[in-house]
């Protein structure tokens, strides 16, 4: 049996189209989530802090920003098959003041919250994308079965009432409809290639920084498990 490759090279496949649709619809909705909960928290914590209350808010702000970052790997290797390494430094020995202070000084921590809060724009993105390209391919793929029931008996194509296009009868729909097929395989294409790019940036943010992948891969064997109290 041949050794199975490591490094970049083995840390993704292309993605399937079921995959990659519901990855890049789940986008939108953790998008919001995510904007929402830590620009809060964070919001609060800060302006708190002067009082002390702010203190526990903003540290609970952290451990669910990387929380988060860890169901999102979790999520891309799921449903892109893209693997991403942890790319946190290891917590040093001693009190939560020395590991608190490690994990705000690991960059690795702020590309988290950066990628969180990117979440949503970039959802909101590739949601209209998604709801455009496959809603316009099945419009044209379906046309011969609904256009007889639309109020004026016909379809003009395309949406903007140019009526010198007429489909009225099924014969004059079928032309369409293999329009429609094509648009559906591009639309395959171009779905998979969004989702492609998403697990790209995903993996640049989420993942060890440049020239540190072989040493997140080799902590990442030697500790397989990590404890709530690495976050």
């Amino acid at each position: 049996m041949a050794p199975a490759p490591t490094g970049r090279a083995a840390a993704s496949t292309r993605p399937r189209l079921g995959g990659s649709m519901t990855y890049l619809l789940l986008n939108f909705p953790l998008g919001i989530f995510w904007f929402v909960a830590l620009v809060a928290l964070i919001a609060v914590g800060v302006s708190t802090a002067i009082i002390w209350i702010g203190v526990p808010i903003a540290a609970f702000a952290v451990l669910l920003w990387r929380g988060g970052a860890r169901l999102e790997r979790a999520r891309t290797a799921a449903l892109l098959h893209t693997l991403i390494p942890m790319p946190y430094r290891p917590l040093p020995e001693g009190g939560q003041k020395a590991r608190w202070t490690a994990r705000l000084r690991d960059a690795a921590t702020w590309r988290d919250l950066v990628y969180l809060v990117l979440l949503f724009p970039l959802g909101v993105i590739e949601f209209v994308l998604l709801i455009t390209t496959w809603s316009v391919s099945l419009a044209l793929l379906t046309l011969p079965i609904y256009y007889r029931y639309l109020p004026e008996g016909a379809y003009y194509f395309p949406a903007w009432d140019i009526r010198w296009i007429t489909v009225d009868t099924t014969v004059a729909a079928l032309p369409w409809a293999a329009l429609g097929v094509l648009f559906v395989a591009a639309t395959v294409v171009f779905t998979r290639a969004l989702a492609g790019m998403h697990a790209t940036f995903a993996r640049s943010l989420l993942g060890p920084a440049r020239g540190r992948e072989h040493e997140t891969e080799d902590l990442s064997r030697a500790r397989p498990i990590d404890t709530v109290a690495g976050w």
